[in-house]
């Protein structure tokens, strides 16, 4: 007689709810692999601003790859909204990444023979989907762009540029937002403006944020700073505040640290 498996709450297709089970990733041959996940378990909950830290080479950007469904596991699994990337089609993973996930990155990523609206509009045009104008102007003007929505990229500063950046993975409305070192590129107070919005799109529309900073007072927007170090959690911090963060930062010990 066949039995169907218990299904957990955790294992609920929530929207902005992410889960990584015994993480591991590995580069490099057999015999000479480094670990550049080993054994992470972390969730998001919805509506929930993370912050991820470490030394270069910690695995940062890799565990963000990999929860974003940009990479695979080697070990250990993922869940976004209920869906393991690593057993999805392509298919699956690609409406996953469309409906689901947003990406912030430190460059823009701009195309540069299109207007800012025409920028935002482009992921869903790409899905084959026609952009609603109310729609479209509405994250425009959330995000201070209303009157450079005609602007090609080249016409805007780099913090107008990000923020179009923003709205773009915006708007089609994901529960979980990735964000590499998004002010990394930016000026202290053009940085400050877009980790308030992103801030602001947490607490007021309930977004999940898992954010790659080398810079505590950015990881400071946060509701918790994790620290990695080897591939793994060596601390982490709830409500964390600039100076708390820089002297976790500054405490890792250099035996903690890569080696390369």
């Amino acid at each position: 007689m066949l039995t169907k498996k218990a299904v957990t709450a955790v294992d609920l297709p929530v929207p902005g709810r992410l889960r990584m089970v015994g993480a591991r990733k590995f580069y490099g041959r057999a015999g000479d692999r480094i670990a550049a996940l080993d054994g992470v378990s972390l969730e998001f909950l919805p509506g929930t601003f993370t912050a991820i830290m470490g030394p270069s080479g910690s695995g940062k950007s890799t565990l963000l790859q990999c929860a974003a469904g940009l990479d695979r596991l080697d070990e250990g699994s993922v869940l976004l909204a209920g869906v393991d990337p690593a057993r999805a089609s392509e298919t699956a993973l690609a409406r996953l990444r469309r409906d689901q996930v947003g990406f912030i990155f430190q460059s823009f990523n701009l195309l540069p023979s299109l207007t800012a609206r025409q920028n935002v509009e482009l992921p869903l045009r790409l899905a084959g989907r026609r952009p609603d104008p109310r729609s479209v102007a509405a994250v425009l003007a959330d995000l201070g762009l209303s009157d450079r929505a005609g602007h090609l990229p080249s016409e805007l500063s780099g913090g107008q540029q990000q923020r179009v950046a923003i709205a773009r993975a915006l708007i089609t409305r994901p529960s979980v937002v990735f964000a590499d070192e998004p002010t990394g590129a930016l000026d202290t107070k053009t940085s400050r403006e877009v980790l308030a919005l992103l801030r602001r799109m947490v607490t007021d529309h309930g977004l999940t944020v898992c954010m790659v900073t080398h810079d505590p007072v950015a990881a400071g927007y946060a509701d918790r700073v994790v620290f990695l170090s080897d591939g793994r959690i060596v601390d982490q911090l709830d409500r964390p505040d600039a100076p708390g963060i820089a002297a976790r930062m500054a405490g890792l010990e250099p035996d903690e640290a890569p080696s390369c």
